[in-house]
């Protein structure tokens, strides 16, 4: 199936219902075109196979001791860090991959790993524990948290029990998304940025934001025509957005240029 049809599939269903680690998959797809998601959720099964039984210390040493999945603090913007085929390959990731590997192995042997977006941070939580996959899957507090947070972020956040609610499953994708779409933007890979657009555009279709990315993106890649579509989309349906005045001038040196060319 189109990858991309398969991923607007994914997201038709509820919330609850949604297959985080083949929706992880879908979205490694955009760097790994040939990846194959079922041959990636065998690796998932296969690890949990070895767990053992379901309990959040047993998970916490067998992933992050034992198999030694840890944080990629070195090249923490490397694409790979957020394709989950390869945390597996290369056992190391970022917090939310590394989180979305322990939710997905947790799941798999009937323990209920939630993820925790923090200010800055991404953390996973079950049977009451709060711990980091990025820093080996240590458990932390509430006051662990805040230091983390706080050394991220470079200032002080104080956490309220709203920052430790689970975060549902399509805002993990959208998360997942967002980090590639800053990773691909950065390195002016502007096919890889559309495909992150398309995907994000399904997940979160009521985002001006997207409209309006989307039509930069293409025009990066040389599509001023759709590009500019996009953009008068966007005004279209966001004429009060603050920063309506700046695409409508720009909108109209994209429309003169594309004229001086016919």
């Amino acid at each position: 199936m189109d990858p991309l049809r398969a991923f607007r599939e994914l997201v038709r269903m509820p919330a609850e219902s949604v297959d985080l680690g083949c929706g992880a998959l879908c979205i490694a797809q955009i760097e790994h075109p040939e990846l194959e998601p079922d041959h990636q959720l065998k690796r998932l099964d296969e690890l949990a196979a070895r767990v053992g039984r379901a309990d959040v210390h047993r998970l916490r040493r067998f992933l992050f001791e034992e198999e030694g999945f840890s944080g990629n603090a070195d090249d923490y913007y490397d694409p790979r860090n957020s394709c989950l085929n390869d945390v597996l390959d290369r056992r190391i990731g970022i917090p939310i991959t590394l989180s979305v590997l322990a939710m997905e192995v947790g799941r798999r042997v009937g323990l209920v790993v939630q993820g925790i977006g923090l200010p800055g941070h991404f953390m996973a939580e079950a049977d009451g524990v709060l711990f980091d996959p990025f820093n080996r899957g240590v458990a932390v507090s509430r006051a662990d948290a805040e230091a983390v947070v706080a050394r991220v972020l470079g200032r002080p956040v104080p956490l309220e029990d709203s920052h430790f609610a689970p975060v549902p499953k399509p805002q993990i994708l959208l998360r997942m998304l967002a980090n590639l779409r800053r990773v691909y933007i950065d390195r002016e890979e502007w096919a890889k940025a559309r495909a992150v657009m398309e995907r994000l555009m399904l997940l979160d279709p009521d985002s001006p934001g997207h409209v309006r990315d989307y039509g930069t993106v293409l025009m990066k890649e040389g599509n001023f025509s759709r590009g500019a579509a996009h953009w008068e989309q966007y005004l279209a349906r966001h004429p009060q957005a603050r920063d309506a005045e700046r695409v409508k001038a720009q909108l109209t040196e994209i429309r003169r240029a594309i004229a001086s060319l016919n």
